[in-house]
């Protein structure tokens, strides 16, 4: 009776210690579980937030270099270089880009294949585009000329109707930079580069009214008013001015 009593009172002892100590088992592998859960889980959420900002740079620089551009080619040239046992074909690409709305830039590049070439002058260009001030976003301001080596151009505004009135390499530029109305006449060598040049140099020498009246410290209307127009006159055609 005895030993059926003690037999009676361990078995008690030993089932509720078994349980205490499963659970005290199974809890700590859970808070380690979620302490590991919550470790990775922030690693991940780390790399998450990171992958993000990445792209949306990268979604930025796309947007930037994704501007709609118009590419002109213009010109290509094989040249070859003479080297010890024969000779080296290449060529030369010539490209004007503009955007349509008062900028554009030139260039040229060489590679040993035609696209290479066109993608290298492409590149130049674009670095080395300028604006150029258009009345009323179609025509220029006002005549003018420009000079490179041999090449001599003359260009001047229009009337709206006109139409781009200029040569092969000039029709390019202007058709680059969105002149709608011009009247042009290349004098001199019929070279392209140079022909390019002299049109970017008589572009360049181009004034617009508010940038005269900002040099002189005056209004736009007082100096468009100077030609016999009322003020009025002149005011309105100064509030319609855009360059």
């Amino acid at each position: 009776m005895m030993a059926d009593e003690n037999n009676n009172q361990e078995t008690p002892v030993v089932e509720t210690a078994a349980p205490e100590a499963a659970e005290a088992d199974t809890g700590g592998q859970q808070r380690e579980g979620r302490g590991r859960g919550r470790g990775r889980g922030g690693e991940r959420g780390e790399g998450r937030g990171r992958g993000r900002g990445r792209d949306d740079r990268r979604g930025r620089n796309q947007e930037e270099e994704g501007e709609e551009l118009i590419e002109k080619l213009v010109h290509i040239n094989r040249v070859s270089k003479t080297v010890k046992g024969g000779k080296r074909f290449g060529f030369a690409a010539l490209v004007v880009v503009g955007d349509g709305s008062g900028r554009v830039g030139f260039g040229h590049g060489k590679a040993r294949e035609v696209p290479e070439a066109i993608t290298k002058a492409t590149a130049s260009a674009k670095k080395k585009m300028v604006r150029v001030p258009l009345k009323e976003g179609r025509t220029l301001h006002h005549d003018g000329k420009g000079r490179y080596g041999a090449g001599k151009v003359n260009v001047r505004s229009a009337p709206a109707g006109t139409g781009i009135i200029a040569g092969g390499p000039m029709r390019a530029v202007f058709e680059s930079l969105g002149v709608a109305d011009v009247v042009t006449k290349s004098v001199g060598t019929s070279n392209p580069y140079n022909m390019i040049r002299a049109t970017f140099d008589a572009l360049t020498n181009q004034t617009s009214p508010k940038s005269v009246a900002q040099r002189r410290g005056k209004k736009v209307a007082d100096l468009l008013g100077r030609g016999g127009a009322s003020e009025a006159e002149a005011e309105a055609d100064a509030a319609a001015i855009v360059e």
